[in-house]
């Protein structure tokens, strides 16, 4: 390991913002996107349908039954794809220049942080990383929870509050902490029915 006086570079932050990180044809699409964005964060709570039509338009492949929040915030929907009967709370971010995929039944519950890019700090100029994140279905990611970039959770697996998961969890575990560890097993029952009297 060098030591803080072998260190001889600096970063190069110049180059790093003269780089180009996208093409083109996504810059022009974010440029759309920064207006179509005002159509989903406008939008009354209730309008779950207004905003999955507007996400897809913009290029996500939302499946049916889908309700995202109007605070969710998703820097490309074009590089989302989000599974039927799934769920993304208030406030929750979607920071995609990767990919991300979100499966059946899936609940992200508020302020969760979904991050799939990075930078390589090995490198003076910090270029920009892009990694998917695949969530397998019926995940839950607790409130505040984030996922790091390249992240893979498997079915089932519940993401306790505030854990932050930057490998693969096992389908069915219960993880929390930072670095996420498993603390449990998840085992779904019957759902309880809805009138408890008749």
């Amino acid at each position: 390991m060098r030591s803080m006086l072998e260190v001889s570079a600096e970063l190069d932050i110049q180059a790093n913002r003269q780089a180009r990180k996208y093409s083109r044809a996504e810059l022009a699409r974010r440029a759309l996107w920064c207006l179509g964005n005002w159509l989903v964060r406008l939008s009354p709570r209730p309008c779950f349908a207004w905003r999955n039509l507007i996400l897809r338009l913009f290029g996500a492949t939302v499946g049916a039954q889908v309700r995202v929040d109007p605070s969710t915030r998703i820097l490309f929907p074009w590089n989302l794809k989000v599974g039927p009967w799934t769920a993304l709370g208030q406030d929750v971010r979607i920071y995609n220049p990767g990919p991300i995929f979100l499966g059946r039944k899936v609940t992200i519950s508020h302020g969760a942080h979904l991050c799939a890019g990075t930078h390589d700090h090995t490198r003076a100029d910090l270029p920009l990383i892009k990694q998917p994140i695949t969530i397998a279905d019926q995940v839950w990611i607790c409130a505040d929870a984030f996922i790091g970039p390249g992240a893979q959770v498997g079915t089932g697996a519940v993401i306790a509050a505030r854990a932050v998961v930057t490998g693969r969890v096992a389908d069915w575990n219960v993880v929390a902490g930072n670095p996420a560890r498993i603390i449990g097993h998840r085992e779904l029952r019957a759902a309880l029915p809805t009138e408890i009297f008749p």
